[in-house]
């Protein structure tokens, strides 16, 4: 807990350039750190240093822990090994001389082809926010501040500096804000604020949402950071409750003019120092009034002492913190493994331990850490898909890489001031000369195939398709046609189409495993971990999706994207369209068989299901429960809304009651007239294996 005596009294002794110097990004002496706050040394109050990002530690220069992409952990449906990682990051953080982590993202996954998806959670704003706050309170355990991002409403890449996203009020609080509201009441350190407008304002500005609603009615006593270059203004970020500018440099340019010009999705990183001397003139002239400042400073010196900042510890240690132990290791590869999901599974999986196997793939002998941007992190230790099958197979493992590899795209290779010589190309495989035909010898030869097949996503960009790049479909194509034991590995940071599914024996969608990325494979390949990841997002063709064909909702025109689709995003407009998906929300096969018993209702919002799992080998279940609303006239509510999950691990033939406690907001429905309402009437509780699997229900008055 902060203590607030020792504020006031530090507050009381800064000059108003001491003030300043607190809510305005500096250069970082130790070039480490992603935003720096230089303190106050005169008056003992140290440096504060905030870092990249939701993957692991990006603390330039260094290398850490890789951890695998955020909608990864997300697809583990497990908020405890979501603390655990959190607290492994937390701890990086602290190794590398950090002092707050940003992340975890909890954006709604609105458009299916947002290049940063990777970095998010979930189409679902429960399932989203429990896990946030699994990774928050895990990162804060370890006395590092968490902060929570893109505040809010920040769902595509394309026109992300300039775009307004035109949503009502409903839709906000039903869908977009409630990831953010857990966060704020798990304690959360500090929140970022999106680029992107909303209803016209741009985040940075937005008095109504950052003080009324941020501030105001959820009483979140952190404080509130620009994106980097995200400012927009200077007196209108600070009276709407801004209290750091992040970076608060400008980018140098070759010549030192202003002469970049900025592509679409990046920001002008030569618009900054806003919340420096015209911040003092604002305030000087009235238009800011002093006491705002206080509130800034009052706010991150607060963080400062909460975690133990003001006081030199713990990061003034030279022994706090863990870098790359075992530990971090075993937590990144657990969850890896455990985010794997099984989607198609025709008996060809668990591989046989002798099997001849042949590993397919234009990137076989590289590990897919994550998509591109501020995310991106370098690890010490790593693992190729072709390592972990040859390590752990005792057949014979052949390679071949088929077609051209599938390059990887990232944010910095397209800003403006990347000289060629620092751009991330992989020259490394130009000399490569793969061929198809190479790969369907080498199949035919085996007992299986595995084709690993990879998307490129990054931040600043969307995908122009959820079509998977390169010639992938036509390379699984030839393999499946000359293998009928071909299983396919998707890593990717979102849903991609797959029309060849039907086709092949078995899909594994891995996601961005990060380094463990050989050897999480081969874990759940030859069955010595149960793919027990679940899908944080529906799997459908691209036009089935509600922000397809129509370019008011996505891209959007003029600059605003209007959210028409209200709150039927994610499986709630497959319901409501009365179309099946692909792979629905929540789906995830296991190499082991659970039956579900008759649930109960135990208290007014917790259920109870007994599961056993009747096969003869240990498998991870994911119970969940969505509830059914009553129909009430004039009122169009979603069929279903998630309202629980639980993670269980069951031994072969063990049984165990799981209980559920179901959120509020399942129950609850938004009316810009009089606020959050629950109507009376029977709501039908469906527990099952996802939002169209159920296996029993339980009725409940409300």
């Amino acid at each position: 807990m902060a203590d607030d005596d020792h504020i006031e009294a530090l507050l009381a002794g800064l000059s108003r350039t001491q003030k300043l110097a607190l809510v305005r990004g500096a250069t970082d002496p130790e070039g480490t750190a992603t935003g720096y706050l230089a303190g106050v040394e005169a008056a003992g109050i140290p440096p504060f240093r905030l870092v990249d990002g939701p993957l692991g530690i990006r603390a330039e220069g260094h290398r850490a822990t890789a951890f695998p992409a955020s909608i990864a952990t997300a697809a583990t449906f497990d908020s405890d090994l979501a603390h655990r990682q959190g607290a492994a990051m937390g701890r990086e953080a602290t190794a590398l001389g950090q002092d707050v982590l940003l992340a975890p993202g909890v954006n709604i996954i609105r458009v299916p082809q947002c290049g940063r998806n990777f970095e998010y959670l979930s189409e679902d704003p429960v399932h989203a926010g429990a896990v946030g706050v699994g990774l928050i309170e895990g990162i804060q355990s370890e006395d590092v501040a968490a902060t929570v991002k893109h505040f809010v409403a920040n769902n595509q890449e394309t026109h992300r500096t300039t775009v307004s996203a035109e949503v009502d009020e409903r839709t906000l609080r039903e869908l977009y804000l409630p990831p953010f509201r857990a966060a704020v009441d798990a304690g959360v350190g500090s929140v970022m604020t999106a680029y992107n407008r909303v209803n016209g304002t741009h985040m940075s500005d937005h008095e109504r949402l950052v003080g009324d609603v941020l501030k105001g009615e959820w009483g979140f006593d952190g404080y509130v950071v620009s994106d980097w270059y995200g400012l927009e203004s200077t007196v209108g970020a600070a009276n709407a409750g801004l209290d750091v500018e992040m970076p608060g440099v400008a980018e140098a340019t070759d010549d030192g003019t202003e002469s970049y010009e900025w592509p679409d999705g990046i920001p002008d990183a030569t618009h900054a120092g806003l919340f420096g001397a015209p911040l003092a003139d604002a305030i000087e002239s009235g238009e800011v009034p002093a006491d705002r400042l206080d509130d800034m400073v009052r706010r991150v010196l607060g963080q400062m002492d909460r975690f133990g900042r003001l006081d030199g510890s713990p990061g003034a240690s030279e022994d706090a913190g863990e870098l790359d132990s075992q530990r971090h290791r075993d937590i990144a590869a657990d969850v890896a493994a455990r985010g794997t999901v099984l989607l198609d599974n025709d008996g060809v999986l668990p591989l046989d331990d002798g099997a001849d196997v042949a590993v397919i793939g234009p990137n076989v002998d590289e590990l897919k850490l994550g998509g591109g941007g501020s995310s991106e992190t370098t690890p010490i230790h790593s693992v190729s898909p072709v390592e972990g099958i040859e390590a752990r197979a005792e057949g014979a493992v052949v390679s071949a890489f088929g077609i051209p590899p599938i390059a990887s795209v990232s944010l910095f290779d397209l800003l403006p001031f990347v000289g060629e010589d620092e751009a991330a190309d992989d020259e490394e495989t130009a000399d490569r000369e793969p061929s198809i035909d190479d790969a369907v010898e080498a199949a035919a030869a085996a007992d299986v195939a595995v084709v690993f097949v990879r998307d490129a996503t990054t931040e600043a960009r969307d995908r122009e398709s959820l079509a998977l790049p390169g010639r992938q479909d036509e390379l699984v194509s030839a393999v499946a046609a000359a293998n009928e034991n071909t299983v396919v590995v998707v890593r990717s940071g979102g849903p991609v189409e797959l029309p060849w599914r039907e086709d092949v024996a078995a899909v594994l969608e891995q996601w961005y495993p990060g380094q463990a990325d050989g050897d999480a494979a081969a874990a759940v390949l030859y069955g010595d971990r149960d793919p027990s990841g679940r899908l944080p997002v529906t799997f459908a063709p691209e036009s089935e999706y509600p922000t397809a064909g129509a370019e008011r909702r996505y891209p959007g025109v003029d600059d605003q994207a209007h959210y028409d689709e209200g709150v039927f995003v994610g499986y709630r407009h497959f319901d409501d369209a009365d179309v099946d998906p692909t792979y629905p929300f929540g789906h995830g096969h296991s190499y082991a068989t659970f039956e579900y018993g008759d649930a109960e209702a135990t208290a007014e919002q917790t259920v109870a299901v007994p599961v056993e799992n009747v096969a003869d080998r240990p498998g991870r279940e994911v119970v969940q429960a969505y509830v059914r609303p009553p129909s009430v006239d004039g009122v169009d509510r979603p069929d279903r809304e998630l309202a629980g999950f639980a993670a269980v691990q069951l031994d072969a033939g063990e049984r165990r009651t799981v209980e559920l406690s179901l959120d509020d907001l399942a129950f609850s429905r938004y009316d810009p007239a009089s606020g959050w309402t629950v109507d009376t009437g029977t709501y039908t509780v469906e527990i099952g294996r996802s939002s169209r699997d159920v296996r029993t229900t339980v009725t409940v008055e409300r």
